[in-house]
């Protein structure tokens, strides 16, 4: 058992590594293609040959993380293989559906336009490499979509069935996979975060442009352009976080309580803005969850169910099954403790049923597959040994929440003030230490951009599919010891892999600012 938990600790450390590094470069590739896209149509347009250097600029900085963004996203993808290959052929048919559709289909797309984008200047017509390039940003913009849509279905399982003869679960509608709206919002708050990231990068390299006091209008220029972009980019991603709130509400209220640190909700339950989690704090007792910290009133009922006197339950709450109606009536649920006991009551159904077909027994199997049937939504919950188990980590939940949340403030105040600045008051670029905090911003988004993947997959835990399979019973049967292998040897290898892309964007970046851009051919 030991041995057991150990695999699936070093698995899951393993994969929350290769998925956080390869997070690095994705939203960035995403929102870049846009960038470089919109620059050229100006080209295009206006038959500048300004915006055509700024164009080649950004598109080099695009190059390098995109090959980066490979490199691990294959290594991601080879783990639920080689690591959860019990996950793999339990959702298979299902899980492995859009990951072909964006290997096939998207990657493809992307992979063969973005050679036009490179080596086709001076050989295709200015028009194809236009479409080349909008092409290229549409491919990375659906490779995502699909990747999300897997995500999304891990999150909230619809569209599936369970097959007992099978031993696995087989896609009953793509439509409902795809089109679920936990998908819709995952997709169009990741796309457009990727803008806002990516804005903050090109403001942030202008920063340095203008700080070696070189290239301004090629700094000036790309600061309007990522700025617009940008702002656009955080003001929707508020707006498709508001709906993803309401979505975690609706499927995933566990996680819900522990952003919020909540143990015990009620009508009309207060947001906490800023605060500590109580490190003495445990289920049943009566200590404050929260310390040192202010509450903005009925703020939480208000994100999540649009309805400021609405109850939202705490972790206490679920677990025990209970809800508040908006006269404080208690209404009651399905405990966590009858959750358990209904997914063992489905789990002995299942086995059932393979004895019976084993037997030959048809009568035996259509009676034991009805009773799976009935108890199928909390099968997995058959495999915990307390309801304390469904509970992820809270502190780390909390805090991931509210450093998304404070920094994604933070940037639209960035995004208002580079649009200012650049529109109105130029003079204030040359300031040496907003140049300086352009730079560091470029630290914060990525943060922001980690600390949001963190609360949505932290935030589900222990579930590798939500309510159906746990993490334990996901992985491969295979030794800790390898795992921890490879394990350090990712931790070695994306390490480099890091060090070579910082390297060659910060080599290239001091490159540029070294030169006129707008005037060497």
């Amino acid at each position: 058992m030991n041995d057991l938990m150990s695999v699936v600790d070093w698995s899951r450390a393993q994969f929350a590594l290769t998925a956080m590094v390869h997070w690095l470069f994705v939203p960035l590739t995403i929102g870049l293609s846009l960038i470089v896209a919109v620059m050229e149509t100006l080209w295009y347009r206006t038959h500048n040959e300004k915006w055509l250097r700024i164009t080649k600029l950004w598109m080099k900085m695009f190059g390098i993380n995109f090959a980066c963004g490979v490199a691990t996203g294959i290594i991601l993808e080879f783990e639920f293989g080689t690591n959860w290959s019990n996950y793999s052929w339990f959702v298979g048919d299902i899980f492995g559906a859009p990951l072909a559709i964006e290997g096939i289909f998207a990657f493809f797309l992307e992979s063969t336009f973005i050679a036009v984008m490179f080596f086709g200047w001076n050989k295709v017509s200015r028009g194809f490499h236009l479409a080349s390039s909008w092409l290229t940003a549409i491919g990375v913009v659906l490779s995502a979509l699909w990747i999300l849509v897997a995500n999304a279905w891990m999150q909230y399982p619809a569209g599936m069935k369970f097959d007992p003869a099978q031993m696995r679960n087989v896609m009953d509608s793509f439509s409902e996979v795809a089109l679920s709206p936990v998908a819709i919002n995952k997709f169009f708050h990741t796309v457009l975060s990727g803008w806002v990231l990516a804005a903050v990068f090109v403001i942030g390299v202008s920063c340095y442009l203008l700080l070696k006091k070189r290239n301004k209008e090629v700094a000036v220029s790309s600061i309007k352009i990522a700025g617009w972009i940008g702002t656009l980019g955080i003001l929707l991603t508020m707006w498709t976080g508001d709906g993803s709130a309401v979505e975690v509400s609706r499927v995933q209220p566990m996680k819900l309580a522990a952003m919020e640190g909540l143990y015990r909700g009620q009508c009309g339950q207060g947001l906490v803005g800023i605060g500590f989690i109580n490190p003495d704090k445990e289920i049943g007792d009566n200590n404050d969850p929260i310390v040192y910290g202010f509450e903005i009133p009925k703020g939480l009922s208000i994100l999540a169910k649009h309805d400021a006197n609405a109850f939202v339950p705490g972790i206490e709450d679920l677990i025990d099954g209970i809800e508040l109606t908006a006269n404080g009536d208690t209404i009651h649920t399905v405990s966590y403790a009858e959750r358990i006991e209904a997914g063992r009551r489905a789990q002995s159904a299942l086995a059932d049923y393979e004895k019976a077909r084993v037997a030959g027994d048809d009568l035996a199997m259509d009676l034991a597959a009805k009773r799976l049937q009935a108890d199928y939504q909390y099968f997995g919950y058959g495999y915990l040994d307390s309801p304390q188990e469904a509970v992820p980590p809270v502190a780390l939940t909390f805090y991931a929440f509210r450093v998304m949340v404070m920094a994604g403030g933070y940037l639209l105040l960035f995004m208002l003030a580079a649009l200012f600045m650049a529109y109105r008051k130029q003079s204030l670029l040359s300031n040496k230490l907003v140049q300086l905090g352009g730079l560091a911003t470029i630290a914060i988004v990525w943060i922001c951009s980690e600390a949001g993947w963190i609360v949505a997959e932290v935030g589900r835990q222990p579930w590798v599919i939500q309510d159906l399979m746990p993490s334990r019973t996901a992985i491969s049967s295979i030794e800790s010891s390898s795992v921890q292998l490879t394990f350090w040897v990712f931790v070695a290898v994306f390490t480099l892999l890091m060090a070579a892309e910082i390297g060659i964007m910060v080599s290239q970046i001091k490159k540029e600012s070294k030169r006129d851009i707008l005037a060497d051919k």
